[in-house]
């Protein structure tokens, strides 16, 4: 069977709920491979923009959770950050433009440090990269992986930390970007050693359509679980199909 758009992999998918230090109940949920493997990585995934529909569904990072488990053993977890609504439910609070959502950041890597959870790497779309920038560089965190970092509310300062802790920091910049597009994610991220910067040919700021997505999961496998690189696009077992939104 060809793996689509809508298919479902077997994981252990576990509801979770987050607590940050300033008080507030966070939702989200946590796949694991399936049966008695063992995940070889994590990912931390921070979505998109709340106040422009971004949350722990949006279409990348939910179709992360519905493979990644089964194909590459890779822990993935997600959750609403303060006052975000998704099928799984609303977290507490309000949106805090990427500054009290500090602690939605710390106690995701929190919550994955207790559970044990190996080899955590954040995973930031748009909204989700100036969290993982600004926030993310904890002792915890194995690295960074950046789809369509806009760098707006992230400065250099917080990119120097990043530089200074010698972390891997991966950026993938579609081409054709409404915000920052290869040429200059590359002189941005200079300030960065370490970073590399991936150019996606044809890609656009949403990542849609099955083929950029497939490249995104790939590249994420490639850095964190290598072994399981490239993903195969066809699966032979039981599955299940997403009903959408």
């Amino acid at each position: 069977m060809d793996i689509r758009a809508s298919t479902v992999l077997p994981a252990a998918r576990h509801n979770i709920t987050l607590h940050t230090a300033d008080g507030l109940k966070l939702v989200g949920e946590l796949a694991l491979p399936p049966e008695d493997r063992t995940p070889v990585a994590t990912l931390v995934c921070l979505h998109p923009l709340p106040t422009a529909e971004g949350m722990m569904d949006s279409h990348v990072l939910r179709k992360a959770s519905f493979r990644l488990p089964a194909l590459a053993d890779v822990a993935v977890l997600r959750f609403n950050t303060r006052g975000t609504t998704s099928r799984r439910g609303t977290s507490e609070g309000s949106f805090g433009d990427g500054e009290t959502e500090q602690h939605d950041v710390l106690a995701a890597i929190e919550f994955a440090e207790f559970e044990e959870l190996p080899h955590p790497w954040l995973l930031g779309w748009s909204f989700g990269t100036e969290l993982a920038l600004k926030w993310g560089c904890d002792p915890d965190v194995a690295g960074a992986i950046l789809l369509s970092p806009p760098l707006k509310r992230a400065d250099d300062a917080d990119l120097a930390v990043w530089a200074d802790s010698g972390k891997p920091v991966v950026a993938l910049i579609p081409e054709f970007d409404d915000y920052l597009r290869p040429e200059e994610a590359k002189q941005r991220f200079a300030a960065i050693p370490q970073a590399e910067v991936i150019p996606v040919e044809g890609a656009k700021h949403l990542w849609v359509g099955e083929p950029y997505v497939r490249t995104v999961l790939n590249e994420i496998t490639r850095h964190i679980a290598p072994q399981s690189a490239p993903l195969p696009t066809e699966w032979d077992g039981e599955y299940g199909v997403d009903k959408g939104l």
